[in-house]
């Protein structure tokens, strides 16, 4: 258990569910029905990751390295991919042009998708009981 994952996890769940709760109540109104469901990719892509960092939190580590690792990949990765989603939706109501974030979106997701995949590789070496 990793108070760490916890506090991000739940966190970030909150913070997602507050965006989602913004995004159908405030922007659908100004945002169109494209940038809305853009917008909505990017807060269950949050919430989906704030779960995993929740269930990751109860994993025992391999090594405290790894377990390090997977933590801040998946941080940056919520806040790269998720973060510049946001942004990119609402772009077209704000004064500033978010589209230079457009190349974060996926470096954002290719930590999440090495996260995923440093956490199978994982669960591949545990021993059979």
């Amino acid at each position: 258990m990793s108070r760490r994952f916890y506090i991000a996890g739940f966190a970030f769940g909150l913070v997602g569910i507050i965006l989602g709760a913004f995004a159908t109540h405030g922007l659908k109104p100004v945002l169109s029905p494209e940038a809305m469901d853009t917008f909505e990719t990017g807060v269950k892509y949050q919430v989906y990751h704030a779960l995993l960092l929740i269930i990751v939190g109860n994993l025992r580590p391999v090594s405290s390295k790894t377990f390090s690792l997977v933590f801040y990949l998946l941080i940056l990765g919520i806040v790269l991919f998720s973060g510049s989603i946001y942004f990119l939706a609402t772009n077209a109501i704000t004064t500033i042009d978010f589209k230079v974030l457009g190349p974060v979106t996926p470096l954002g997701g290719s930590m999440l998708i090495l996260c995923w995949l440093i956490l199978l590789i994982h669960a591949l070496k545990l021993k059979k009981k």
